[in-house]
């Protein structure tokens, strides 16, 4: 596939030879950049070293909830993380005939192992004990965690970790949000912990926890839509003074990994990843900050 003036790819790859000569792109690469710019063809090509040959497998976990996904089909299109795998799939030369989607678990996707996807995307955390297992992609999104309990409990007003510290919370398995509760919380009862976040808004909602920790889009759409009775507490700075993003999960090595990681970075620079946050994500934008 020929990229044109207009591709993210060749863009971002124009942006950065003009940062580094000091020369404005030109319509012809020159020999400096020749090797750069067949990185950034090949990368686009559409014929990249896939698990299956002319297919992208993306993987994800079931239910796909929502503001990630819509009506738990992530072949929709729709939801923001839907949308991010379309637009990587196309920076990388796949039309969305030619995506294919792979039901993955969420604690399975960055298990080491071999994987059955070319990347895969359900709101995992880039760590480094992660890294250890799996690759990552930049991030493509920033994201907070946030307490949500029902509007009649008795935790409903707190302000700070340490009105949380009697609580019952809960938190689902290998999430940053039980990083949350066990690091910034650190509640004097035993956390539930539970397989999935459906179980938790269940708990939740049956007064079997007093409030639950997920990520501050979800917080939003589960007291909109799914428990009415419940309200987002708040939400927890970056304690660390380093951002918690969301990455693609590729296997460990992949050769595909610096392909994907140029396609985020250019819908990062064109301004895609931020106007499918602001369509997809666009309630999620305050909160009270717990201190």
């Amino acid at each position: 596939m020929r990229l044109t003036a207009r591709s993210p790819l060749v863009t971002l790859l124009a942006l950065t030879v003009a940062a580094a000569t000091g020369c404005a792109p030109q319509e012809e690469p020159s020999a400096a950049g020749t090797q750069a710019g067949a990185s950034a063809s090949a990368c686009a090509s559409g014929g990249l070293a896939t698990e299956t040959e002319g297919k992208l497998t993306v993987g994800t976990d079931k239910p796909a909830y929502a503001p990630w996904f819509q009506g738990d089909d992530p072949a929709s299109g729709k939801g923001f993380e839907s949308a991010v795998a379309y637009a990587v799939a196309k920076a990388l030369g796949y039309g969305r005939s030619q995506v294919v989607w792979q039901t993955v678990p969420f604690n399975n996707s960055f298990a080491p192992g071999a994987k059955n996807f070319d990347f895969d995307l359900n709101q995992v955390s880039i760590s480094d004990e992660r890294k250890r297992a799996v690759d990552f992609s930049s991030g493509y999104y920033e994201v907070r965690q946030a307490v949500v309990a029902l509007k009649s409990s008795p935790y409903a007003g707190a302000r700070s970790a340490e009105a949380l510290k009697g609580a019952k919370l809960g938190a689902q398995v290998g999430t940053t949000s039980l990083d949350t509760v066990d690091g910034i919380i650190k509640p004097t009862r035993q956390p539930a912990v539970f397989q999935k976040n459906d179980f938790a808004k269940s708990a939740l909602r049956n007064g079997q926890v007093d409030a639950i920790v997920v990520d501050l889009p979800t917080a939003f759409y589960i007291t909109s839509a799914e428990v009415p009775d419940a309200k987002v507490v708040g939400q927890f700075a970056n304690s660390s003074g380093k951002a918690e993003q969301f990455g693609l999960v590729l296997d460990k090595g992949s050769a595909l990994t610096p392909c994907v990681t140029r396609a985020v970075d250019a819908l990062r620079a064109d301004g895609t990843l931020a106007a499918l946050e602001k369509r997809w994500l666009s309630d999620a934008v305050d909160a009270p900050v717990l201190k």
